[in-house]
């Protein structure tokens, strides 16, 4: 694939899309209190005469270009994905060299594909069933020129297979070096959903959290979610 017989190229503009994450970590300081990323290479190496660990909190922030950076209430959300990256922690459009921030169109998009990953990481431990992890809503808006195979499943198939993220990241790797700000698909995990992969934090705006939500573990899958403020609980229907 090359950046001339890829897929289209459209703007997505999205207001309250969704992001689920684990409520686990917390906000950024460096992102969250200083507006301006020009300052934060100053600030980070003055940071580290006191306090080693600075790093661990803010991430590599060399891994995103100066211009793409974001910062201001809520930068945090935008900036974490793309500053702490992985080999070990790969996702379908990264082999974890780069940072993705995954969105999708709908709160319930969004809590099929986070439902189906917190399942895979249990079915790896030696936990009991139990209400198991506590995760946040994040709600933003999208609004970027990205590489659409939603009207394409078909011809990008081996991209959106459920089991292997090799031929999605390769994929995703072409494009970037092409310049790509993104790819939009369909979900994996919901038939009929929408997530976009951003490649770059400018692509989202306005980042403010929702609700928090916890996920039960029956032991074999995720069975049940619970609204934490209202204290509502969900049963989840495989297959919706």
């Amino acid at each position: 694939m090359t950046a001339t017989n890829g897929p289209p190229v459209n703007r997505v503009e999205w207001e309250g899309a969704v992001r689920i994450i684990r409520s686990i970590y917390p906000p950024i300081d460096l992102f969250e209190d200083i507006a301006d990323p020009a300052d934060w290479p100053l600030l980070i190496s003055a940071e580290q005469k006191t306090n080693p660990r600075i790093m661990t909190s803010v991430g590599n922030i060399d891994l995103v270009p100066p211009a793409r950076r974001v910062g201001g209430v809520g930068a945090s959300y935008l900036m974490a994905s793309f500053t702490h990256v992985s080999p070990d922690r790969p996702s379908r459009f990264s082999a974890g060299h780069h940072g993705v921030l995954y969105v999708a169109r709908s709160y319930e998009t969004a809590l099929f594909e986070t439902i189906h990953h917190h399942a895979r990481f249990m079915a790896r431990t030696a936990e009991p069933a139990g209400w198991t992890s506590q995760f946040r809503e994040i709600i933003l808006k999208v609004d970027a020129d990205l590489h659409d195979l939603r009207a394409h499943a078909e011809a990008f198939g081996p991209c959106l297979d459920p089991d292997s993220y090799e031929a999605a990241q390769q994929f995703a790797a072409t494009l970037r070096r092409s310049g790509s700000d993104g790819i939009a698909y369909p979900s994996v995990r919901q038939a009929g959903g929408e997530c976009v992969a951003l490649f770059y934090p400018d692509c989202a705006s306005s980042p403010v959290q929702g609700r928090h939500l916890d996920y039960h573990w029956n032991g074999k899958r995720v069975d049940l979610v619970r609204d934490a403020g209202s204290g509502a609980v969900f049963r989840v229907v495989e297959g919706a």
